[in-house]
This record gives C-alpha cells, structure tokens and sequence, in this order.
C-alpha cells in the first residue's frame, strides 16, 4: 500500500469540511471516512451538524448513522473499527478521504494511544463521587490545576474525559498529559493533513448561523426525545447537554441559545488548538479548493517518484 493515501481533512465546527470532504471524494471518485465522535450515532442529527441525505447520497459515507447512543463506541473502537475499513477501501481507491473534527479519533487511528497506567479502582470511585457532589466545575478547575497542558486542549464539558484525566493524576501523582507521548503508529498508507480555517470573527458568525438554523429545524425538540437518556455518555456534549439543563429549569430558552452558542464557539477554539499543534497539517480557507487540489496532486506525485 505504499502509494495509497488517506487525505484528512480536519479544523474546527462550522468551518466547511464536509462540503470540501465531498467535493474532493466526487473528484477523485473515492469514498469517506467520517471521524466525528457525535455523526456516529443514529438519534443524534441536527445537534450533530450531520450530512444531509442528498450528500450521503453523493458520496459514500462510512461511520455516519452507525451506532445507537445505547452502544459504547470511543476512540479506541473507531480505531480499530476504521482500520479495517481503511484497508477495504485501498483495495479498489488510492486515495480515500478521512474528515471529521474529533481530534482524539484521529489521533488514535492515525498514531495510536499512548500506554496509560492502571487505576485502582477505589480512586476511579472516589473520582466519581466527589464529581457527583461537586458538580462539573469543580471537576473543570481540578483538572486545570492539575494538568493545565491538558486542560488547554481537552473537551470541558466531558465530564468522562476530564475523570479521566483527574484519576490517572491521583493514581500516579502525574498529570495525565505526561502518558500522552504521540508514538508513531506503523502506516501502510501515506497520509496527507488538510487544515480548513477562517478568520476567528467569520468561524464565529458561522457557528452562530448555524445554531440558528439547527434550532429553526428543530433542536430543541431533538433534544427533548433524547432527554430521557441524557445520562448516556454519547449526550454528554455541546449542543444537547445545554438543551437538557433548561428542561431541567435551570435556566430559560434565551439562555439557553447564549449558551449553545458560547460553547460551540469555544469547542471551536479547542479544536483550532488541538491540530494547530499537528505540525503536519497543511492550513487553507474553505475556498481555497484548486489549491488544496493542487496540493494533493502534487504530494501524490512525488510520493509516486519517490517510490519507483
């Protein structure tokens, strides 16, 4: 497989990536692989920003509507899962189309994770409980003075990571991002790292666009027949979890759409600061597209000399 390539398209919500993902795969007459943790599941739609039918249609799709948020689905599987897929696909295409915002799936196909020490099980408990009692930003302030470095790049409102993180320091006495050495995993592909990004103010009008438009098509009745389950890990996320705490009258409807918006505005800052770090990743703006284009050709062809 030395001449095939995985062309990843990545960057923050809102930016673009799934019209560039399709229009690349319409190009090179390939398939995609979605590596979004949230498009996964079936019941989440219009919270999730997922494909359209008319652009599942266009194009295939791997790993969109594929799991129920009752099933446990991480990184981990999506690694494995989308391995396998990976290879299939380079039997019939050279080129494949990887694209999705979830920088800790990406990461773990394309590098794999770094060993992580054991946990007793008494501290993972004690974790847990004391994030019961306290709440989430107890849970928020404990891992940034924990592990700062961490916290710059984690998902705060994953209680489920952010434990995580907080349980492998008790256990250890070390902050959890020292395990995360980014070891490079062996590749039977070459890959290239297509970054889309805008100027912060436009990413920002986008993302509030958006939510509008979600909310128009129906978000916060998406969210009220989730509501039920919205103890499940998949539901603890930006744009549902806001949704659920105003049906819990914590707040009202208003707040509630300040909120949405804040927050996906600021995953979108924590996604910009996870791959700016990838020092691989070639940066264009969404309407950069003959030169992105350009780009690819021009590594697929001096991968193939490089090869002869």
């Amino acid at each position: 497989m030395e001449r095939k390539i995985l062309i990843a398209i990545v960057g923050p919500t809102a930016v673009g990536k799934t019209a560039l993902a399709i229009r690349l795969a319409q190009h090179f007459k390939t398939e995609i692989v979605s590596a979004d943790a949230r498009q996964v599941f079936r019941e989440m739609n219009i919270g999730t920003a997922k494909p359209s039918n008319e652009e599942l249609l266009a194009v295939k799709h791997h790993f969109i509507n594929s799991r129920s948020i009752h099933e446990n689905f991480n990184a981990g599987a999506f690694a494995e899962q989308a391995e396998v897929v990976i290879n299939e696909l380079f039997k019939r295409h050279e080129k494949i189309i990887l694209c999705g915002g979830s920088g800790l799936y990406i990461k773990a196909l394309l590098h794999g994770f770094d060993d992580m020490p054991e946990v007793p099980a008494g501290i993972r408990q004690s974790v847990i409980e004391d994030y019961e009692k306290n709440g989430l930003e107890w849970l928020q302030q404990s891992v940034s003075k924990s592990d700062p470095g961490y916290f710059e790049v984690a998902d705060k409102q994953n209680p489920q990571r952010l434990m995580r993180a907080l349980e492998v320091f008790r256990a250890t006495g070390n902050p959890f991002s020292t395990f995360r050495n980014e070891k490079r995993k062996e590749l039977g592909y070459q890959v290239i790292k297509i970054g889309l990004t805008l100027e912060r103010e436009e990413l920002y009008s986008r993302i509030d666009q958006r939510m509008d438009a979600m909310i128009a098509s129906g978000l916060f009745e998406e969210a009220a027949t989730l509501y039920p389950y919205k103890i499940l890990n998949a539901l603890q996320t930006v744009g549902y979890s806001e949704i659920f705490d105003f049906m819990d009258g914590k707040y009202d409807r208003d707040e509630a759409i300040r909120l949405l918006k804040r927050n996906s505005r600021r995953y979108a800052k924590r996604q910009l600061t996870w791959f700016m770090r990838d020092k691989e990743v070639r940066w264009f703006v969404p309407n950069e597209y003959d030169g992105i284009v350009q780009f690819i050709q021009e590594n697929f062809s001096n991968l193939q000399v490089n090869n002869r």
